[in-house]
């Protein structure tokens, strides 16, 4: 398994009730869609072993969101997704922390026009 069930269930409570909740398994882990957009991932990197969150939060937020614990822009490719996070554990290993960045991937999820 690519990914931590316990870190899965973890988002997958704070989804609840918040729009039409869909899991899709592809970049070697799993990612949620919130009303068909993709909207946060979880895996684990293949360099550290360790958890970790995909976060969508848009173009607008993220240079001050690169300043949180754990925050490091997201790489998956070799080159940088502008708009897109990976969060370390110690960026939501607190309750509080996963609750901020499943937060802010609801905000700009929300902003999101589906074409």
């Amino acid at each position: 398994m690519a990914f931590s069930e316990f870190l899965a269930d973890r988002v997958r409570q704070r989804l609840l009730n918040k729009g039409q909740v869909e899991e899709k398994k592809m970049m070697g882990g799993l990612i949620f869609m919130v009303n068909d957009k993709m909207c946060i991932g979880i895996d684990i990197d293949k360099k550290t072993q360790d958890d970790r969150l995909m976060v969508r939060v848009g173009k607008l937020p993220y240079k001050d969101l690169l300043q949180k614990d754990g925050s490091r822009p997201m790489d998956f490719t070799g080159s940088v997704m502008r708009g897109f996070l990976f969060i370390d554990p110690e960026g939501f290993d607190k309750e509080k922390d996963l609750d901020f960045w499943v937060q802010k991937a609801l905000e700009f999820n929300k902003l999101i026009i589906k074409k």
